[in-house]
């Protein structure tokens, strides 16, 4: 074996034996026996052998004793992440120092891990220890290294998981501001953020993140569009970070001719101080590690054996923390990086077939971390980017240029005016690659769908593995031939499927779907998202539970943009696909809000360009030739809390547009009071009906509609039971055909001479 490839199987049997442990810890003691019981007889073998083959015999012991030490370590954390654990379902209060950075989640809220010192009820605070993950709602001073109070409802996790409970704090304090080089580090990134967000957008939110790895000022739409494009892992501070810290230290100590001591010896510190000022994250954690056994190989004067280092510093890490061993950040930097150093030299050399040698080098780094990385993110995504390496391409020219100026920038706040020089001077290319991310997410077919699970990873890790070989080459023998024959068609037969796919969603989408329709249901699983098309024109009713899928509707359909988008409420699987129509709404319509999730949702829409208003029963417009009128809820309701029975109920009709009422998600008492007061009466083409076939229905309210077509928008095997038995009795007493997106997919409608068309996906 090679000498720099010897560690690999350490790092391997310890990482296999952290998930077995973390996964399933009543097996943690089964898997210490295992290791310390092999070790010693491969031992007691190793004595008797007397240095025949020791060299295979010791590896073997190396190997045992790292699945021993991983498995202890998982022991010994168990009782104390055990008894925290046991606080699922209840109101808890707990105090802790945070041990990461805070992220925004689509929840709104800011997203910390902390290491607990107590936790109880409300006014009993024990001592514990264990990691716990909190959500609070947006505050200052929750940095590195502060303890924090929060009160809140307690969830257990799932085993894997780094932290062994997550709290969602109704309540949270500082009780002891961060201090010392924390603190230090908090105000450089606070003023860092500062001065980023006076720039303009595009590329103002995502600089902080390029620099110092703090994504709250970056936008939910940017998100997505950078996970759509493969960049997100920019804004994820890792070795691509650390890697130019330390070559900017070595080189500007070798400026100042310092030896090979001082060189390491400086960006050692420098090293130690980039990981406290941007948060020691998990990749930062591996990164870190890996630079510092680096430069101790260079202080001793040793060549670096590169997959040797990434062994030694994965293992270290899995010794001190097994739970990162589940962590997809953690297992995609390590990819990454060994795809760097195994992989992509070889591609270069395969791709310096056709091209010169620098295009071959710089293709082959992003598009070896893409080959490595796509199969594990395929274990716990369900999409895949297929535009990540034409946008790596392009974004890595401005990411060194954004990382380094803006972490300048952040270190010169005290000097303003140097600070506000370098902050704009880093906004460029990080503009750049922020609308690099925005032009390559609109692409056809950006990403695809496919379900998170061993079965998706199996087909990328192919898919992967036959374009390594067709770029790579390889020997002239037979099985080589056929190997890369094999690799070939493989890589035809994607190709070709994928090519006809972007066309079907691209230029030829509309193609696909009749012409004519009016009303269509989008199949967006346990969710609600109606279109109403009219003369051109067009509104939507909610848009699902994620945008992904509201946004393969719209592209299958061939709409741009919306006219009139009605929010009946907003729950998640009616408003969480709101991001997949950032600055294509015109006017939006909505019920009452509630949370400041709800606020925030209509204030993106708002900076979007479009119009804003509350829904109140009869107001009035036009959609195209349709008209459309709310009948719900009524200006002066206040029986009802914002949410359900306060769902935006619409009609509309005329202009080819079939008679259609959407019901949103009322029960049936809000059923009873809707046909009260808004006098409705059918009889009518279409209803949408209510709560995707909830058992809680009014009869009456459908014996006065008296639909032709019932269209029930609910998920495949959902956990409600929906539609019930119940509603369907009562559409099938009053004559009504039922269209449902579960059994039938996409629904799409027309009235053509009086006659009620219906086309069905399936």
């Amino acid at each position: 074996m090679r000498r720099d490839l010897r560690l690999l199987p350490i790092a391997g049997a310890a990482w296999i034996a952290a998930l077995i442990c973390v996964f399933a810890p009543a097996t943690a003691v089964w898997c210490a026996l295992a290791g310390v019981g092999g070790a010693i007889v491969v031992c007691g073998i190793l004595l008797r052998r007397a240095g025949r083959e020791a060299t295979p015999a010791a590896l073997v012991v190396v190997v045992l004793a790292g699945i021993a030490a991983v498995s202890i370590t998982t022991i010994a954390a168990l009782p104390a992440r055990d008894g925290v654990a046991s606080w699922d379902g209840r109101v808890v209060e707990a105090t802790g120092e945070v041990t990461s950075s805070a992220s925004v989640g689509r929840d709104g809220r800011l997203w910390m891990e902390i290491q607990l010192v107590g936790i109880g009820s409300p006014g009993a605070v024990r001592a514990a220890s264990a990691p716990v993950r909190i959500g609070i709602d947006p505050g200052d001073g929750f940095d590195l290294g502060a303890r924090v109070r929060v009160i809140g409802e307690a969830a257990a996790t799932e085993p894997g998981e780094r932290a062994a409970l997550v709290v969602f704090a109704s309540a949270a304090s500082v009780e002891r501001p961060a201090s010392g080089i924390f603190a230090a580090a908090a105000e450089l990134r606070r003023v860092f953020i500062d001065r980023a967000r006076r720039l303009p957008e595009p590329g103002a939110g995502l600089l902080p993140g390029l620099a110092v790895g703090d994504t709250r000022a970056v936008s939910q739409e940017l998100t997505e569009q950078m996970k759509a494009s493969g960049l997100s892992h920019l804004t994820a501070v890792s070795g691509a970070n650390c890697a130019i810290v330390v070559g900017a230290l070595f080189w500007l100590t070798a400026l100042c001719s310092g030896g090979r001591r001082t060189r390491v010896v400086v960006a050692a510190l420098g090293l130690s101080g980039f990981i406290v000022l941007v948060t020691p994250e998990p990749s930062v954690i591996r990164a870190g590690v890996m630079a510092g056994v680096a430069m101790l190989a260079v202080l001793l004067g040793r060549p670096s054996a590169g997959a040797g280092m990434l062994a030694l510093s994965a293992t270290g890490i899995l010794l001190v923390d097994p739970w990162l061993a589940a962590s997809a950040g953690f297992a995609l930097s390590v990819a990454a990086s060994g795809a760097l150093i195994l992989l992509a030299p070889h591609l270069a050399r395969g791709m310096q077939r056709w091209l010169p040698g620098p295009l071959a080098l710089a293709i082959a780094v992003p598009l070896a971390a893409q080959l490595v990385c796509g199969p594990i993110i395929a274990l716990f995504a369900d999409q895949q980017s297929l535009v990540g390496l034409a946008a790596n391409l392009l974004a890595a020219p401005a990411a060194p240029l954004a990382t380094v100026i803006g972490m300048l920038a952040c270190l010169a706040a005290p000097i303003p005016p140097l600070a506000d020089l370098l902050a704009a001077s880093a906004w460029l290319p990080a503009a750049w690659i922020a609308a690099t991310a925005q032009v390559s997410a609109a692409v056809p077919l950006a990403q695809i769908a496919m379900p998170a699970g061993i079965l998706s990873a199996a087909v990328v890790g192919a898919v992967s593995a036959a374009i390594a070989v067709v770029l790579i080459g390889g020997t002239s023998s037979v099985g080589g031939r056929g190997l890369r024959a094999l690799a070939g068609m493989v890589v035809a037969v994607v190709v070709a499927v994928f090519g006809a796919r972007m066309l079907l969603d691209g230029p030829l989408a509309g193609s696909t779907s009749p012409d004519g329709w009016s009303i269509a249901a989008c199949d967006v699983g346990q969710g609600d998202a109606l279109l109403v098309r009219s003369a051109g024109e067009v509104a939507l009713i909610d848009t699902g539970p994620e945008p992904e899928s509201l946004a393969e509707c719209l592209r299958s359909l061939g709409i741009d943009r919306i006219d009139l988008l009605v929010l009946t409420h907003f729950d998640l699987d009616h408003a969480g696909g709101v991001e997949a129509l950032q600055g294509r709404v015109d006017e939006v319509v909505h019920g009452p809000t509630g949370e400041h999730g709800d606020e925030r949702t209509l204030d993106r829409l708002a900076d979007g360009g479009a119009t804003v208003t509350l829904a109140v029963a009869g107001m009035r417009g036009e959609v195209g030739g349709a008209e459309w009128k709310v009948l719900w809820p009524q200006r002066t309701v206040a029986a009802f809390p914002p949410g359900n029975d306060l769902s935006v109920v619409v009609e509309f009709g005329g202009g080819a547009v079939p008679r259609s009422v959407f019901l949103g998600d009322l029960s049936a008492e809000a059923q009873r009071m809707l046909l009260r007061t808004a006098h409705v009466r059918g009889a009518f083409d279409v209803v949408k009906v209510a709560h995707h076939g909830s058992a809680d229905q009014d009869a009456g309210l459908y014996e006065a509609l008296r639909p032709a077509a019932a269209l029930i928008s609910v998920g495949e095997g959902n956990d409600y039971g929906h539609p019930r038995t119940e509603i369907l009795a009562i559409l099938d007493a009053v004559g009504a055909h039922v269209l449902r997106t579960d059994l039938q997919g996409r629904l799409l409608l027309a009235e053509r001479e009086g006659e009620l068309q219906v086309w069905t996906e399936e």
